[in-house]
This record gives C-alpha cells, structure tokens and sequence, in this order.
C-alpha cells in the first residue's frame, strides 16, 4: 500500500486526539467507572477504554497496514514485522483525570522503523494541542515552538515528582528547583519544547506510549531526548519501553546526565 505521507498522517492523528479527547470529558461529565490493572493497580476507567476503541477505529480503519500499540489494548506482536505503527496512550495521566486536575493527554504518535515520524499531544482541559512532523520543527496551537535558553540546573523548572530529587541514594545532591508535578509524561515533555518548562526527569522504566509523542515533539523544538545513558529512543521493539526519561534544553542535558548516569539499565 502507498504511503500516504507524514502530512497526512498527522492531520489525520490530530482529528482523532481532538475527537478523543472530546469523548472523554463527555463520559467523565456523565460519570467515570474506574477498575485497577492487576499488574500495577494503576486506575483505568471506562473513558480510558472508550477513547481506546475510538481510536482504534479511527486509525486502523484509515491505515489498516500499520500496527498498533496502544496502552489500553493487549500487545499484537504483529506489530514487530509492520514498518509504521501507531502508538497511543488514550489518556496520559489517568490519575489527573480521576482527580479533576488538567494534566492529562491524549498522546498519539505514527514510528516508522523504529522512529517516530508525526506525533499530537493533545490536552482538553488546557486547549492545548502540540504537534511535529520529523524535520518540519513543532507547534503548539499552530505557533512554532521552542525550549527555553536556562543554562543551570539551580533554580530552573523541572517537570516531575519532589520526592526523586530530594531522595537520599544520589550521589550528587540535586541544587534547589522549582519542581512541580504534571501527571501526563508527554504533555511533560511538550512543557519542555515549549520552553514553560525547562527539563523533565524520570529515572525509572516508560512505557513507549508514554513518550514516543512527546519525543518527536520536543526534538523537533530542539530538546535532549533520551535515557540516563544519553542515548536516544527507538521504538517497535519486543520490549516497548524505556529505560528511563531525561527531556531537556541542550544547556541543561548534559549536567542532567552528569548526575544520573549512574542508574542501573535494568530498572
């Protein structure tokens, strides 16, 4: 089958995150059903899975050759023999959502061998919606977008969890930062692109629905993406996961992984 293009399959993304996202606030208006995954007691609610079946719908009827990842659907390891995938996390930042809190996404992204190629971050709650296209720069409502100029690791905004910078185990002591949390990885990430933000920090293990949107996002604006090793994603492998996340302006990147190169690969 003919590639459609990159083009092409970002407008068609961009209509289903909308349409996704929409979907969402509306069960959540009428009222949510939550559930527990029994692997990680995460909550899942009945939009997570309505958006899913959305989604589902929308992309694999329009491009029924690509695979599919997606965090609500059980893994096709077919997906492995397709060049181009989908790759999707219906409602990033499931907790948020439950909890009223805005931080919450819908996270799409189209990986071609390994690469992800087109990617939307939409966020209903703050109408935003963050877009890119590999070698076309990225945009947050149609404005191009950029990361911010912070030089040092004092004082800068990080995008994560308190707990992790003040625990005890780092060998080098983080410097006091405005750390705040945002429950959706990748609408982290795109806070990083557009310069709200100045780097985000995970040290354990991401699931490829959880970044693969966000990565394409913010290289594109001109971020760092990678692990603690410095070296960047792939995607559409057996294991669909990271092993860990640093997104960050190019000052900031390597005094980051200066401090966490040291975390184990196996996390």
């Amino acid at each position: 089958m003919t590639h459609p293009g990159t083009d092409a399959d970002l407008a068609l993304i961009l209509d289903a995150a909308h349409e996704a996202g929409a979907l969402a606030r509306d069960i959540r208006r009428r009222g949510l059903e939550v559930d527990y995954k029994p692997e990680d007691r995460s909550p899942v609610t009945n939009a997570d899975l309505a958006a899913d079946r959305l989604l589902t719908e929308r992309l694999r009827t329009a491009r029924p050759d690509y695979g599919w990842l997606s965090e609500e659907t059980a893994d096709d390891r077919d997906r492995l023999d397709r060049r181009r995938i989908f790759v999707v996390d219906p409602i990033d930042g499931t907790r948020a959502f439950l909890n009223g809190r805005p931080w919450w996404s819908v996270a799409i992204a189209v990986v071609e061998d390994g690469l992800p190629t087109s990617a939307v971050v939409f966020a209903p709650e703050t109408d935003e919606t963050y877009a890119a296209a590999a070698g076309e720069g990225a945009t947050r409502n149609g404005e191009a977008i950029r990361p911010s100029r912070a030089l040092d690791l004092a004082d800068c905004r990080m995008a994560g969890d308190s707990m992790v910078f003040s625990h005890w185990s780092w060998p080098t002591p983080w410097p006091a930062m405005r750390v705040e949390p945002r429950s959706s990885t990748a609408y982290r990430m795109c806070l990083v692109a557009a310069g709200d933000f100045d780097a985000a920090v995970a040290p354990l293990r991401k699931s490829d629905w959880d970044v693969a949107a966000g990565d394409l996002i913010a290289r594109e604006a001109g971020c760092f993406v990678g692990d603690h090793t410095g070296a960047g994603f792939r995607y559409n492998r057996a294991r669909p996961s990271q092993a860990s996340l640093i997104c960050a302006t190019p000052a900031l990147a390597p005094l980051i992984l200066d401090r966490v190169r040291h975390i184990g690969a196996s996390n």
